[in-house]
């Protein structure tokens, strides 16, 4: 665990040295080192583990990073003082419920978000391929229209789907929805080409969907409509209660027609018992019903359950609306109303009339919020006209009408939407939204503006040679790569910058947690292949193969530093193997030569020419021949086969010298082993030469006086004499053979 210590006095207690915990809160600590839990008898989870060191001098504190807003902290005591372990302990910064159902609906959009952004980027490069060999390639804005469109669908919470009253949903989740209501508001003014001719409408979607989001208060149009409709559903006369014509006024003026024809045909004139006395009243209302539902409507479709006549073609249009426009205005000079003698139904009816006819008082009379106003003028008095013509000064004409004159962030920044100020769009996002929208929306900004495209692509030296829309990636990415669950979704950001992502994705790879964690050192290696990053998956390998290493695990280090190719530390591994095995003894987390044979097959064949693993190679050779002689005498085995073994053991024991590889610490381990050979039975297995090449490297030995330098070997003088004479009595003998 690397990090800064802090230095503390010996006299300070173990609370006093651990009070900066204070500003956080205790988590359990899910590290995989080899402290052990301090509360293994408890099925509790435990925040606290103990950990050995041997760390000289004044107690210190460690401070390192963990996972995501999470810092490890720990106590190391002095030494001596040998009844008190270390101790590790991780705090979460910041409250610990601060994540919660909120951070849980930003992953989702994070996650959900991926596909249709990796889409989009796959078609761009297609496009450009299409582009440079001479291809005639499809209007880039249908794709943009697409991608917009399935971010919208997706923006909508699950949880905000069951949800009735506005104040129901968490801060988040209206966070959301203001942000899909700006999304849509830049589809319709910026990607979108096809719905120039047919704004008004467009605008009257727009409110049915987002109308909620422009209410301060916990009830919106759309909300207030529902409850007059629930509230009055069961009364016999609706039309004598004042809500049941100001929510038909309201709905008509910003184009709810199902809302207002519904609400018609629950007046009372539609009884049984009252049609006959009020059939004049019913023919009025029933006719304003039929007006509504007929009414010309200047788009190519209209969605299911909708009313109105659509109408594509603007001339067709004209024509339709003019005769519908008299049909209106003979109705309203009707000489009926002489007959209705209910007088809330007569001004009730007059009143949507005016609506229909565009009277402007009625029309800001009916409407509470200043952009229903404009709608309702857009669709009531201008429906011919197209998105660029006087919007902001008619929007700022509906503000005076208002009375709203101060506005807020959200409303600066649809009035910036209006008059195509994308310089102000773009300071608004970056004020009001996460990192998240400023990343996604620009593909909407540069679909068909070719000077936002030069605006947000264009290079900039301040910024240190990037764009603003790599700057806005980068920096979600960041926001991704602080969260251990969304951190994977990061590189694909970084990926679509040209000039800082690779750069920055090599520094988050190399950042993450990896040491304890092999899921995610893999996680991190499979990046890494799709990115092409082969230097960082060989640090990656090499970090945690040392990692392994160092807390004996001895195997897992061999294969993750095999990945990394790391054949300085493999040679350096393999000589601490060798020291441990020709010493007689075993590493902490190996027992027998066996495992110590098995890692050695580990390394495989393949760095065996390489330092330290040749001469473990080798030796695990002599040990095998040695084992197998063992086992030959277990077996009583003919003498044949045991001469045949003792041959091989000593071809393997000669292998060690004549190719002075073997360092000479290792020389007198060796030679102690080989007595076995040179006192055999029966037979003389070393002849002379081979005798007198062993007696030069024990008198090499003691010429070069090297005992005080080697480690772990009992270098006494009784060992030195016992392989004297065994090599004298030897060569002797191979003498008396000769």
């Amino acid at each position: 665990m690397g990090g800064e210590f802090l230095e503390d006095t010996p006299g300070d207690s173990t609370l006093q040295r651990m009070r900066m915990l204070e500003a956080g809160s205790i988590v359990p600590y899910h590290g995989n080192g080899n402290g052990t839990n301090q509360e293994n008898d408890s099925d509790a989870p435990s925040s606290g583990y103990t950990v050995k060191h041997g760390m000289r001098g004044t107690p210190r504190i460690q401070i390192s990073w963990g996972t995501g807003n999470h810092l490890l902290v720990s106590y190391l005591p002095a030494l001596r003082e040998q009844n008190e372990d270390g101790k590790i302990m991780e705090v979460q910064l910041g409250p610990a419920d601060e994540e919660g159902q909120d951070g849980a609906e930003s992953r989702r959009i994070a996650a959900c978000s991926l596909p249709f952004f990796v889409e989009l980027q796959s078609r761009r490069r297609h496009r450009t391929d299409e582009t440079l060999q001479g291809g005639n390639p499809t209007d880039w804005w249908e794709y943009v229209l697409k991608y917009s469109r399935d971010i919208s669908d997706m923006l909508v919470s699950p949880t905000s789907l069951t949800m009735h009253h506005q104040s129901d949903s968490t801060k988040e989740n209206k966070m959301s929805a203001v942000m899909r209501a700006i999304w849509d508001m830049l589809e319709i003014f910026y990607v979108d080409k096809d719905a120039e001719p047919w704004f008004p409408e467009r605008l009257v979607d727009w409110l049915v969907t987002h109308g909620p989001v422009l209410s301060k208060t916990e009830s919106s149009l759309n909300r207030k409509l529902v409850d007059i409709k629930e509230r009055l559903a069961t009364r016999q006369f609706p039309e004598e209660e004042s809500d049941y014509w100001d929510g038909m006024a309201s709905a008509l003026a910003v184009g709810w027609f199902d809302f207002v024809v519904t609400f018609l045909r629950m007046h009372g004139s539609y009884r049984h018992d009252q049609i006959d006395k009020r059939q004049t009243e019913n023919g009025l209302v029933e006719a304003v019903a039929v007006l509504v539902s007929k009414m010309p409507r200047l788009r190519p479709s209209l969605p299911a359950g909708s009313l109105g006549t659509p109408y594509s073609f603007k001339p067709e249009f004209a024509k339709e609306w003019e005769r519908w426009r008299i049909q209106v205005t003979k109705l309203d000079r009707s000489s009926f109303w002489n007959e209705c003698h209910n007088k809330r139904t007569l001004d009730g009816l007059k009143k949507l009339l005016a609506i229909l006819q565009g009277n402007v008082e009625v029309l800001a009379g009916c409407t509470s919020h200043w952009l229903e106003l404009l709608t309702a003028h857009y669709l009531h008095v201008r429906p011919f006209a197209a998105a660029n013509e006087s919007l902001v000064v008619l929007a700022t004409t509906c503000k005076e009408y208002k009375h709203t004159l101060a506005s807020d962030e959200l409303e600066e920044l649809i009035l910036a939407i209006f008059g195509d100020n994308t310089e102000v769009v773009i300071a608004k996002c970056v004020t009001l939204f996460e990192p998240w929208m400023m990343a996604h929306m620009v593909e909407l900004l540069t679909a068909k503006n070719l000077y936002v495209e030069n605006l947000l692509r264009k290079e900039r030296d301040v910024q240190g040679g990037i764009s603003l829309e790599e700057l806005y990636r980068l920096s979600y990415a960041q926001s991704l790569a602080s969260h251990p669950l969304t951190w994977q979704l990061a590189p694909v950001y970084l990926a679509a910058c040209p000039v800082q992502g690779l750069g920055m994705l090599e520094t988050l790879l190399l950042k993450l947690p990896l040491a304890d964690d092999r899921h995610l050192a893999l996680k991190a290696l499979d990046v890494c292949r799709i990115y092409d990053l082969q230097a960082v998956g060989e640090a990656i390998c090499r970090k945690v193969g040392v990692h392994s290493w160092k807390h004996g695990r001895i195997g897992a280090g061999i294969v993750w530093l095999q990945r990394a190719r790391d054949k300085r530390l493999l040679s350096a591994l393999s000589d601490q193997l060798l020291a441990s095995a020709s010493a007689g003894c075993t590493l902490e987390h190996v027992q027998t030569f066996e495992q110590i044979q098995g890692l050695v097959d580990l390394l495989g064949m393949e760095f065996q020419a390489t330092g330290g693993l040749s001469i473990l190679h080798r030796y695990r050779n002599f040990k095998s021949a040695l084992q197998n002689i063992w086992d030959l005498r277990s077996k009583d085995a003919d003498r044949q086969k045991l001469n045949a073994a003792g041959r091989q053991a000593v071809d393997c024991l000669l292998e060690l010298f004549v190719t002075g590889i073997t360092p000479k610490r290792y020389w007198m381990s060796i030679l102690q082993d080989s007595i076995e050979l040179l006192e055999w039975p029966g037979q003389v297995l070393l002849n002379a030469e081979e005798t007198t090449i062993l007696l030069n490297c024990l008198q090499d030995l003691k010429l070069a006086k090297l005992w005080d330098g080697l480690d772990n070997l009992e270098l006494t003088g009784s060992n030195v004499d016992r392989v004297r004479l065994a090599l004298a009595i030897n060569l002797g003998r191979s003498f008396l053979q000769t």
